[in-house]
């Protein structure tokens, strides 16, 4: 046990109107900082660019408001512990992630989405489960860095085939 306060997040993706799944995640998580003296923590989880649904953000923060779930760091009152908005934590994304792949724990993955499905269908017809071939992984790292500069790609983790 640790005399820590308790800090805790609740961290929506703003592509669409709160659910009463949020809703849940959100209460819990703030009835559980209140009851200890803790601080509750919004940050909005809005990577997903492609689902971004424009007023979400503010729909999820009226919601609360109108629910009386206040919160102690977030997006509107800032904090010492921002930036609030996932997005902006990208550059230490980035970061992370290239470290991961210098020390092989990642890889890049040029795959397609259109390449993707048909791994997906294939393995459905086959009836088998989906996953990554791990076609990528095998791309020198030379040629993954030069390739990166022009293509868009996903970092994967380099898991174990095994265990």
């Amino acid at each position: 046990m640790t005399d820590r306060p308790v800090r805790t997040r609740y961290a929506p993706s703003p592509t669409g109107n709160p659910h009463v799944g949020n809703i849940r995640s959100a209460l819990f998580s703030w009835a559980f900082a209140r009851a200890r003296g803790g601080q509750f923590i919004l940050r909005i989880e809005d990577t997903d660019r492609n689902r971004y649904v424009e007023g979400a953000v503010e729909a999820i923060m009226e919601s609360l408001r109108w629910l009386g779930i206040d919160w102690d760091e977030g997006p509107d009152v800032g904090g010492p512990h921002g930036p609030y908005f996932q997005s902006e934590r990208l550059p230490r994304y980035r970061e992370a992630a290239e470290l991961l792949i210098e020390r092989g724990r990642a890889y890049r993955c040029f795959c397609t989405p259109e390449r993707l499905d048909a791994l997906r269908a294939a393995q459905a017809a086959a009836k088998q489960p989906p996953g990554y071939d791990g076609l990528c992984r095998r791309i020198d790292p030379a040629e993954s860095a030069a390739r990166a500069k022009d293509e868009p790609h996903v970092i994967r983790f380099a898991m174990e085939r095994e265990g």
